[in-house]
């Protein structure tokens, strides 16, 4: 079983570039923007706006890359007060959670989440702040708890396993994703 090593949030030997992703639907059709609105044509459309970002196995912008590659800067507040006096930390710690049966245990990266993310994002009320003291699955995580508040929604999806399931074990089945 080969080991795959994983750094800054995306696995070194990582998989082409997708070669076809489906267009990202112009603003003026997507349902939320009105289309009757003569201001919707001066924004930028997601195709051209994220055309040259990184992306994963699924064609979807790498927002780890995208930040560790100098593609975006998020700024740390939209009024410049730091979340409210709050400080923003940095914090490269990696959580292994290995309660996942067959699956390859899991990575969470502290460092993909802090540089844009105060703790109070998440700390307490999403996440205990303690060691095996969150109950986390997968029927929770696709029901809108713990990871699921943001994955699958402003976040990358559920559905790029390998993404979280990083951490290969004894019992754990061959990348299937390559």
């Amino acid at each position: 079983m080969a080991l795959l090593i994983w750094h800054n949030g995306v696995p070194d030997a990582q998989a082409a570039e997708p070669s076809h992703v489906a267009p990202l639907t112009p603003l003026a059709e997507d349902g939320i923007h009105d289309p009757d609105n003569p201001a919707v044509n001066t924004l930028q459309n997601p195709d051209e706006a994220l055309a040259d970002f990184p992306t994963d196995r699924r064609g979807e912008v790498n927002w780890v890359r995208a930040i560790n590659e100098g593609y975006i800067n998020p700024r740390k507040s939209l009024t410049g007060d730091e979340f409210g006096g709050e400080m923003l930390l940095e914090m490269d710690m990696d959580i292994i959670m290995k309660q996942t049966r067959q699956m390859p245990h899991v990575r969470f990266p502290h460092l993909a989440h802090t540089q844009w993310l105060a703790c109070s994002n998440c700390h307490p009320k999403i996440f205990k702040p303690q060691l095996e003291g969150n109950p986390v699955s997968m029927d929770k995580i696709l029901r809108g708890e713990f990871c699921g508040r943001c994955h699958d929604k402003v976040s990358f999806a559920l559905w790029t396993c390998e993404r979280c399931h990083s951490v290969p074990h004894e019992n754990s089945p061959p990348a299937w994703w390559k």
